[in-house]
């Protein structure tokens, strides 16, 4: 791989689309630098190719791009841009697969129930495909997210809406106070290098092993930790006749599509407890259609298209008769009439939670109105900290983003850092009984768990070198912006317990003189930040990979709006760089208002921003001087950009993704005009700089003419690729300019 080359994933949804309207633009003002960017295919559509080879015919064979960056990440010359990719939940996975199917991809079903050795080994393969399959593979590196100074400074001085908080709302955090995973959760420190295997041992003694050689390395941290079903179903029931009787409205807050094993059947359990009276009454009926309450009620009600009519109608009046006696369900889309419940990935933890802190403790109810909610995050490992910022928020009023601190993170990650459980660890307990992990070079039980039928066990591992790299870049972090930094451990966690352990050690092997360091339980540490944060006050949040991915939402769409504006920079642990472009939580309704009318409002701003850090990144490995021109007058292109509200509007008539893509070339082309480190890049853009800005009425109105109509990209998962880039770049004007740089 050439050493000044930058990997561009292709991806999924709104951020796909985006790339091709902003990927020309970026490999044309490369031209004649020495780098270059090559796209490769971690999108879902790709990935469940790349892992069915022998499916299909040669033309249609695709390399699996996701194991390629896995090897390039451990290289020092990696330099990868990442933009958020779909985490696939088992409804997304299914309508993909029938996408491809449709698209003459001989792709097998997903087997939901496999009962065959040929149907165990399509769902295995399929099972790489589900959740978050691709960071874990690539962020082999801790991780460093903070909004960009220029950023930042638009949002104070352009502060978008926070709805005010009426004391006396009745708004709250509802999460177990037993049988969780928190309370349940064991750990340990290995001293030595060894490899466990997982067993159940049922009431009888038999054993069934579940997993046979997990390897892990010296000072490695090893936990296990069980869900109780039955006191989760007691807590959903609870809080189901609470909301009702309270007259608040009833949401469920999980993360289905990172934890795609344990968060799935959770949300099953809200769903079957939810609807218990249809689930009962239909007991049978269900179990021949194969009816799995962790899809959701979407699913269930696609399986039941499949009954005569006087049936399927018989179950759709006995679901409606259950909203009449049940609490109002929090609504992902009031005109469709989709509930919370509908489907696992629609009821994202990190995306849903920042907005009931933005509109003031409420979500959207039936009649299309914001209410009061009580809010479900079952367990305690993390619903405490939403719990603290709703009371604050309660005692303070919202926030305001114009006075507001900022809240970066450090997080960690690297080498598939887990805090709260990995999937090729998380078992189902089929009956009553043991799940122990066992060390198989001596036989000893290193811990256990009872469980009984129905628990969610699950366990995770993190090692010890990404634990004390994870220091090392937060002493850094804190000494870089000279701001205090907050480790959000819990010592009455047992995961926790022995991370603090292995933070206190390694915190000494740096100079920390003038540093302010603090070691909090989220709740405290989420008490200690709000103080800071509504003084205008920065802190560095510090905290493991689950945290890191809730906090970087939380606090960037409560200063800046989006979490998508966020810069996050991952330095690889063998020197390499990754560089991700914010969060893509809106991406579907993104997608879908693009087919309809010919605007996508998708932001790309994540994108401008993690190209600045990606290109001075190679300026300061190869002392490249055209790489920090291009870094250098990119970050003024972008602050002028968010000067002059260039971003995507909402509506069409407005600027959109393909109008903001001009506006930043037009900025950027500026700017390389303007400067003079590089007498080459100087006189070749002040060239495309005139002819840019000379034909700036024309391409507008080629750019916004184009809006208004239905979009045919030729399919959603798997679009087109001359379909999708005609439909992204209709500006023969702008296209023209470009493709002569």
């Amino acid at each position: 791989m050439s050493a000044k080359k930058i990997i561009w994933t292709k991806i999924d949804e709104a951020p796909a689309l985006a790339t091709y309207s902003f990927l020309p633009i970026v490999k044309a003002f490369f031209k004649g630098t020495g780098i270059e960017v090559e796209e490769k295919d971690i999108s879902l559509s790709g990935r469940i190719l790349a892992n069915f080879p022998d499916f299909l015919k040669p033309e249609q064979k695709i390399p699996d791009y996701l194991a390629e960056l896995g090897e390039l990440v451990w290289k020092p010359e990696a330099n990868i841009i990442k933009l958020p990719n779909i985490s696939a939940s088992i409804p997304q996975l299914k309508a993909a697969i029938k996408e491809l199917q449709e698209k003459g991809f001989a792709v097998p079903d997903y087997p939901e129930d496999p009962q065959t050795p040929e149907e165990k080994a399509i769902h295995a393969r399929y099972a790489k495909v589900l959740g978050s399959a691709v960071n874990p593979v690539l962020r082999q590196g801790n991780s460093d997210r903070r909004a960009p100074i220029s950023v930042k400074n638009y949002s104070k001085k352009n502060p978008h809406k926070m709805a005010a908080w009426d004391p006396n709302t009745k708004a709250h955090v509802a999460h177990m106070t037993q049988g969780d995973f928190y309370g349940s959760e064991k750990s340990v420190t290995i001293e030595k290098a060894t490899s466990v295997r997982y067993e159940f041992v049922d009431k009888n003694g038999n054993i069934k092993v579940l997993k046979e050689n997990l390897p892990l390395t010296d000072g490695e941290v090893l936990d296990s930790s069980v869900m109780n079903v039955a006191e989760l179903r007691k807590f959903y029931k609870e809080h189901i006749e609470d909301a009702k009787k309270s007259g608040l409205l009833l949401s469920l807050h999980l993360k289905a599509t990172m934890m795609k094993v344990s968060d799935p059947v959770m949300f099953g359990h809200a769903v079957s407890v939810f609807f218990e009276d249809v689930f009962n009454k239909h007991a049978e009926t269900f179990k021949q259609l194969k009816v799995n309450p962790n899809n959701g009620l979407g699913d269930l009600y696609k399986k039941i298209e499949t009954l005569p009519e006087e049936k399927r109608k018989e179950i759709e009046a006995d679901i409606m008769a259950v909203y009449e006696k049940r609490p109002d369900l929090a609504m992902v889309d009031s005109d469709k009439g989709i509930t919370n419940l509908h489907q696992p990935n629609d009821i994202i933890v990190d995306a849903s939670m920042p907005v009931v802190v933005r509109d003031g403790g409420k979500m959207w109810n039936r009649q299309g109105k914001l209410q009061d909610t009580k809010a479900m995050i079952p367990d305690r490992s993390y619903a405490t900290m939403y719990k603290e910022i709703i009371e604050d928020c309660k005692k303070n009023g919202a926030f305001d983003p114009a006075t507001i601190g900022s809240v970066p993170n450090v997080g960690l990650m690297a080498m598939q850092a887990e805090e709260y459980g990995s999937h090729d660890k998380t078992f189902i307990a089929e009956d009553d009984g043991v799940i122990r992990i066992v060390d198989n070079n001596t036989n000893q039980v290193i811990m256990e768990q009872k469980v009984q039928k129905g628990d969610i066990f699950r366990s995770c591992q993190t090692k010890d070198i990404a634990i004390k790299d994870w220091v090392k870049l937060a002493v850094t972090r804190a000494r870089l912006s000279n701001t205090p930094a907050v480790f959000w451990l819990d010592k009455n966690r047992a995961h926790d317990a022995q991370i603090i352990a292995k933070v206190e050690k390694y915190l000494k092997e740096h100079n920390t003189t003038g540093l302010e360091f603090h070691i909090l339980a989220p709740q405290e540490a989420m008490r200690f930040t709000l103080k800071r944060f509504r003084a205008g006050l920065d802190t560095i949040s510090v905290t493991g990979n689950v945290l890191r991915d809730y906090l970087t939402d939380l606090f960037p769409i409560i200063e800046l709006g989006t979490s998508a504006k966020m810069l996050s920079i991952v330095p690889l642990i063998n020197g390499g760089g990754l560089f991700e472009t914010g969060a893509g939580g809106s991406a579907p309704k993104h997608v879908q208002q693009f087919l309809a009318e010919g605007y996508l409002r998708w932001d790309s701003l994540g994108e401008f921003t993690a190209l600045c850090a990606s290109l001075e990144h190679i300026a300061n490995v190869y002392n490249d001087n055209k790489a920090r021109v291009l870094s250098e007058t990119l970050d003024k292109a972008v602050e002028k950009f968010l000067d002059n509200k260039k971003s995507p509007a909402r509506k069409v008539g407005e600027i959109d993704n393909r109008g903001s893509h001009f506006y930043l070339a037009l900025y950027w082309a500026e700017a390389l005009a303007n400067q003079t480190k590089d007498a080459e890049l100087k006189a070749k853009f002040e060239k495309i700089y005139k002819q840019l800005s000379e034909n700036e009425q024309k391409i507008n109105d080629e750019l916004i003419g184009a809006q208004g109509k239905p979009q045919d990209i030729g399919g959603y998962y798997r679009p087109d690729d001359e379909k999708a880039s005609i439909a992204m770049r209709p500006s023969a004007t702008l296209n023209a300019i470009i493709d002569s740089i």
